[in-house]
This record gives structure tokens, C-alpha cells and sequence, in this order.
């Protein structure tokens, strides 16, 4: 792992829109051998104090896109990627979309057809609706391909 790329690949989830922080660490812990790293590793390589870490991998853990382990034997975190992260959390979509959909019914049943804003909220809610749904195309898609992948 260089840090170059790591700095290459954060900025690019940075500007993709995730935080500038947890941009960086999850690409410490994607291009890491084992993709696996403690906090102290983590502040080491990106140049940052321990408590931006901490928030960095709780907001990642938050999003499901890192996970924290316990080392055997120690009191040590490692904060853990999959090596198939993105498909991961596409499949645990449902904590994206559902609490955005109940918020955008909710709202629904708070405005009636006749009112402005119904139709910018429901034309919100169908196409959340459809993202989500054709995201879980994607998702099985992406699962046969990876199955050719690892076959070949």
C-alpha cells in the first residue's frame, strides 16, 4: 500500500461526496494486505490524531461500510473492510432506503394530493423505491460476476 494511493482513492470517495476523514480511512484499510488496521496504525499513516480516527470509524461503522473486531488475546481494535465492501453494502441497503422511505410516507400521509409539495415528496419516494429495488438487481448481478471472477 502507498500512501499515494491511499490519498488518490480517499480524495476521490471525498469527492464523491463522504467525508474528507472517513474517505481516507476507508481506503487505509481497502488497500491494506489484509484490510485490516488499529487506530494507532490507522493515526500513524494518515497523519491524524486518534479521536479524528475514532469519529472517521465510527461514521464507516455507521454505514456499515467497516467493522470493528476485537484482537485476540488483546484489548486492541482492528477495524476491519471486507474484501468485497461495495457489494456488502449495497445488500444492507434496507438501512439506507427504509428509514428515508417511512420518512417520505410519513410526510405523505401529512400532505394531501392537493398540496405543493405532495408531488415533489411522492415523486421522492418512488424513485428511492426504484433505486432501491433496481440496486438489488445490481446486488445479484454483481454476486454471479463475482462468481465468474473468482472461477476464472
Amino acid at each position: 500500500m502507498t500512501s499515494r494511493s491511499v490519498e488518490q482513492f480517499g480524495a476521490a470517495l471525498a469527492d464523491a461526496g463522504l467525508p474528507s476523514l472517513p474517505s481516507r480511512v476507508f481506503s487505509a484499510l481497502l488497500m491494506d494486505d489484509d484490510g485490516r488496521m488499529t487506530s494507532a496504525e490507522l493515526t500513524d499513516l494518515l497523519g491524524v490524531s486518534a479521536a479524528a480516527v475514532s469519529g472517521a470509524v465510527k461514521y464507516l461503522g455507521h454505514l456499515q461500510m467497516i467493522r470493528r473486531e476485537r484482537e485476540p488475546g488483546s484489548r486492541r481494535d482492528v477495524y476491519v473492510v471486507d474484501d468485497d465492501a461495495w457489494h456488502g453494502m449495497m445488500v444492507r441497503r434496507d438501512h439506507l432506503y427504509a428509514p428515508l422511505l417511512r420518512a417520505l410516507d410519513s410526510a405523505l400521509d401529512d400532505h394531501g394530493p392537493d398540496d405543493p409539495a405532495y408531488h415533489r415528496i411522492r415523486l421522492s419516494a418512488e424513485f428511492l423505491r426504484f433505486v432501491d429495488e433496481e440496486m438489488g438487481k445490481l446486488a445479484a448481478g454483481w454476486a454471479e460476476r463475482k462468481r465468474e471472477l473468482d472461477e476464472g
